[in-house]
C-alpha cells in the first residue's frame, strides 16, 4: 500500500515539517515500513532524525485527508468476503502493518473495508519500526503460543514471518507476481482472494487447528 501517490505523502510531510522541498517523484516503496521510509528519507535529505515523530504525525493527517478524497483506493477483490469467512470460522483477523494505526485505519476505510473486522488491540504497527521483522517479532512475543498465520503480498512479508517463526500465506494481489511469491517460503501462493478463498480457508484450518 505504498504506491506512487502514497509515496508522495512522505515527502509532503517532510516538506511541511522541515521546510525542505524534495525534488522529483519517488517510486512506490512496497514492503517497507513507515518508520523505515521516513528514516531513510530524512537521512537522504540530510535532515535531523529527530524530526521523525513530527513527520509521522503529519503523514497521519495527510493520509486521513487522502482517504476521503479523489485518491480513494479500491478494495482488493475478495478481501471483504475473506474477512467474513475468517470470522465465520471463529478466527480473529488482526493487522501486522508497516503503517501507523491512524494510517492503517484511513487506508482501510478509504478502500471500503470494514475496520471493525480487525482486532485492533492485538494488531501491530510499523510507524517507528525500521524493519518489518521488528513488527512480527513483537507480535510473536505478545501472542506467545497462540496459533498465528501471516497473509501478505510481498517477499518482505515472508522474511518478516520467517524471522518470527510464523507461517506465511502469499496472495498475488500486489505488484509481485505468483512466480515472484513462489520464490518465498510461503506455505501456499494464491492468485487472488476470489478464486483462492476456498484454498485459503483449508490452508488456515491445517495451520491453526
Amino acid at each position: 500500500m505504498n504506491g506512487a501517490r502514497a509515496g508522495s505523502l512522505y515527502d509532503e510531510a517532510i516538506e511541511f515539517v522541515s521546510g525542505y522541498a524534495p525534488g522529483g517523484t519517488r517510486p512506490g516503496e512496497h514492503g517497507k515500513t513507515d518508520g523505515q521510509i521516513i528514516a531513510e528519507r530524512l537521512a537522504q535529505y540530510e535532515l535531523d532524525p529527530e524530526l521523525h515523530g513530527a513527520v509521522g504525525a503529519k503523514l497521519d493527517e495527510l493520509s486521513v485527508v487522502a482517504s476521503t478524497s479523489s485518491h480513494r483506493r479500491e478494495p482488493t477483490p475478495g478481501v471483504n468476503a475473506a474477512l467474513a469467512a475468517v470470522a465465520q470460522e471463529g478466527w480473529t483477523s488482526a493487522l501486522l502493518t508497516g503503517n501507523s494505526p491512524t494510517r492503517a485505519r484511513a487506508k482501510l476505510s478509504g478502500a471500503g473495508i470494514d475496520t471493525d473486522a480487525f482486532d485492533w488491540e492485538h494488531s501491530f504497527f510499523g510507524d517507528r519500526a525500521r524493519q518489518r521483522s521488528e513488527i512480527t517479532a513483537a507480535a510473536r512475543a505478545a501472542l506467545l503460543d497462540q496459533p498465528s498465520v501471516i497473509i501478505g503480498d510481498t517477499p518482505s512479508d515472508d522474511l518478516a514471518a520467517a524471522t518470527a517463526g510464523i507461517p506465511f500465506i502469499a496472495v498475488a494481489t500486489g505488484i509481485f507476481s505468483v512466480d515472484d511469491l513462489r520464490e518465498t517460503g510461503a506455505v501456499v501462493v494464491l492468485d487472488d482472494l476470489v478464486s483462492g478463498l476456498s484454498e485459503l480457508r483449508s490452508t488456515l484450518r491445517s495451520l491453526v487447528e
